[in-house]
């Protein structure tokens, strides 16, 4: 009967949270054709901020409820890992058997660079012996953590901006079915909603998982929390990558990547028993090294711009998928 209420709550769980995602990429693409702000843009601010919200909220529950450092930490790097797999995978389903990073929009490589220095950050964090807080629970990392994803967040909309001032804004337009932008906004909000009040009860049920089956926190953290919690992005790009908008699942995707560092950050505020990077699990650093290599591939990807693949994945997409395997079977033979 545990067994059943465990894993079976995760999945109902699972099922809404996947379900609300693909409404909300379904608005959040409206809006940014009715308003004009542009896919790319609306993809790494807008989506990422909000279909990041399950990895905040099992945060918050991990860390001020649970008490699980390593569920919280799991959670944000595996969700990280998952985001670029993703990535990887929504390459097989580009049309016209083109390479995703051929046809995504270069300006993604800052996003991904940007990345790269937050994840690096982290694993500062992780390994040094010596503990620098702010005060008896918050680290000073939370502080750079913050600090540097809001001067992300200013470099690459300074960025846009340069690049609409070269190309020209898009004209707002009106869309079908007479949906309003006070409608679509609405919507986009109903649904985050209803993602974040699901994704609060996520941590109880994977505790209970890690109990039961005797699992580490931190693999369960890694691929459980961060699958679950990654699904509002899984829906948000297949139905980008449905709708011919490239640009809006990977903004998404990258942007998620930066946005949960900062999670880091407002996770270490509540969680009050000590520091949350120092008391969670060495075995985090394979998740970071393996975020940092990902997202090197991708920058690799949209510089180099292959044309063409011969299989199912171009090469960039299958190392990055190889690297996430690796990462998976270290992590459960720790």
């Amino acid at each position: 009967m545990e067994y059943l209420l465990a894993f079976g709550g995760f999945f109902v769980c699972c099922i809404i949270i996947f379900f609300a995602g693909r409404k909300l990429s379904w608005y959040g693409d409206k809006i940014a054709e009715i308003t004009g702000w542009g896919k790319a843009w609306v993809g790494l601010i807008l989506m990422a901020s909000v279909t990041s919200l399950p990895e905040l909220m099992v945060g918050i529950s991990s860390s001020a409820i649970v008490e699980a450092p390593d569920l919280a930490v799991g959670d944000i790097l595996g969700s990280c890992a998952f985001n670029l797999l993703i990535l990887a995978a929504m390459d097989a389903f580009v049309p016209d058997h083109k390479p995703i990073f051929s046809i995504a929009s270069a300006s993604h490589i800052l996003a991904a660079a940007l990345g790269i220095i937050l994840v690096s950050m982290v694993g500062f964090a992780l390994f040094l012996p010596n503990e620098y807080r702010l005060s008896s629970w918050i680290g000073i990392s939370s502080l750079l953590f913050t600090t540097i994803y809001l001067s992300s967040m200013r470099i690459i909309y300074l960025f846009e901006q340069k690049k609409q001032e070269l190309i020209g804004p898009d004209p707002p337009k009106t869309i079908e079915h007479g949906l309003s932008l006070n409608q679509a906004w609405k919507a986009y909000v109903f649904y985050a909603v209803i993602i974040v009040v699901t994704a609060l009860a996520l941590p109880w049920f994977a505790e209970k998982i890690s109990t039961l089956t005797g699992l580490k926190e931190s693999f369960v953290g890694t691929v459980f929390l961060a699958i679950s919690t990654s699904l509002p992005e899984v829906a948000v790009s297949i139905a980008s990558v449905r709708m011919g908008a490239i640009d809006l699942a990977v903004g998404n995707l990258l942007g998620s990547n930066l946005f949960n560092i900062f999670i880091l950050a407002i996770d270490d505020i509540f969680y009050t028993k000590g520091l949350l990077l120092k008391d969670a699990s060495d075995s985090h650093i394979s998740s970071v090294l393996s975020v940092i290599i990902m997202s090197a591939i991708v920058v690799i990807g949209l510089t180099y711009r292959i044309k063409g693949k011969r299989y199912f994945l171009a090469w960039d997409a299958a190392l990055i998928l190889i690297v996430y395997i690796v990462n998976m079977i270290i992590l459960l033979n720790q």
